[in-house]
């Protein structure tokens, strides 16, 4: 078996004296694994550092093998936000997140969306509100997306400024009125009604949103928790 692909690192791990396992989040394989051979050498540890994109050639006997990586820097992420806080707890989150997926399952889009809101760490302005829609793909991609395209009580496609906690669908300002207490915001870049302006209040809902529909739907379940990560993000982003 033999394919070559690009990707962007998820984790490295030990293995033996000088090898790391690498996982990666590729293009048209999905979330994959390998080894590398070599991986903890001074040429190498600058290249495996999560959040890396890079080329990638894995071969192996079987399918089922782990197999063997060869690999070769596209652009370095990590090194690009290490002296930005909360775009390293941004690029850490979606690492984590990503490892979610199942192995080996292809998801195009999502690695489509991944990329780009990496290319975009560097932008404070733009990257908070990519990441909600980042968190966003990725429960649609789980199983679990969201329907915020029309009133979940009315049919109305406008004046949408709840979700509900249980069935993820939008809910009208109308109709959502009297139970506004146990709906979640909708911010407004969610809804098209932003005007390109996104407030820091807007990303804090979004992420708001996001992760209560992660944890119930996807990570208890799992009898997970949320990434230490996304955690660190959210105060990072209160800060001024």
């Amino acid at each position: 078996m033999h394919w070559s692909d690009e990707g962007v690192i998820l984790s490295v791990r030990p293995h033996g004296e000088a090898g790391a396992v690498l996982e990666l989040f590729t293009r048209q394989h999905g979330r994959h694994l390998g080894l590398v051979h070599g991986g903890r050498s001074r040429k190498l540890r600058p290249v495996l550092q999560t959040g890396n994109h890079i080329e990638a050639e894995w071969k192996a006997r079987l399918a089922d093998h782990l197999g063997h990586y060869t690999v070769e820097l596209r652009r370095g992420f990590a090194a690009e936000v290490m002296d930005e806080p909360a775009a390293l707890a941004a690029m850490t989150s979606i690492t984590a997140l990503t490892r979610l997926l199942p192995e080996r399952d292809p998801h195009p889009n999502l690695f489509e969306v991944t990329l780009f809101v990496l290319g975009y760490l560097d932008d404070r302005e733009v990257w908070p509100a990519l990441l909600v829609r980042w968190e966003l793909v990725l429960l649609e991609e789980l199983g679990f997306g969201l329907d915020l395209s029309s009133c979940a009580a009315t049919g109305r496609t406008d004046d949408l400024f709840y979700v509900s906690p249980k069935s993820g669908r939008a809910v009208s300002a109308e109709a959502g009125a009297p139970y506004k207490d146990r709906l979640l915001p909708l911010p407004p870049f969610l809804r098209g009604a932003s005007g390109g302006m996104v407030t820091a209040g807007d990303v804090a809902d979004g992420l708001a949103l996001t992760g209560h529909f992660l944890d119930v739907r996807v990570l208890r379940p799992r009898e997970l928790a949320m990434p230490d990560a996304r955690n660190r993000l959210l105060s990072y982003l209160r800060q001024p």
